[in-house]
């Protein structure tokens, strides 16, 4: 089944995926509707995320990544009017294009190493 999911910098080395995060867990939200997923996406943009591109991709392709990186997934059913969280993190493991990369990062509480972000991203760019 196809399934819409959001994405940030597609098709660049600087992609993302957006997550909804639940404690130190993440959730990647994939939508049976285009027009959900693209109406959840103008909602992030008032709470002033860069625009996300909708992607429609492969369901278990989704659910093999999110199994590989250790992030849990939600199917949005069609109609179902999804909201994002009122609270946002601070800092993206991305950065909206355009913008540069500041000098030194600070500690994350974050168990992804930079090699596993790597891997993450190549496996991304494959489901493309």
């Amino acid at each position: 089944m196809r399934v819409f999911v959001l994405l940030f910098n597609a098709r660049t080395e600087n992609e993302g995926i957006h997550t909804i995060q639940l404690g130190s867990r993440n959730k990647v939200l994939m939508f049976e509707s285009e027009d959900d997923a693209t109406r959840f996406g103008v909602m992030l943009e008032a709470q002033d995320f860069p625009e996300p591109a909708v992607e429609a991709i492969d369901d278990e392709e989704i659910k093999e990544f999110c199994d590989s990186v250790d992030y849990d997934w939600e199917l949005v059913p069609a109609g179902a009017l999804a909201i994002p969280p009122e609270d946002n993190v601070t800092q993206t493991q991305w950065q909206a294009e355009g913008q540069s990369q500041p000098e030194s990062q600070p500690e994350s509480d974050s168990d992804v190493s930079q090699d596993e972000l790597d891997s993450m991203r190549r496996r991304l760019e494959g489901l493309l």
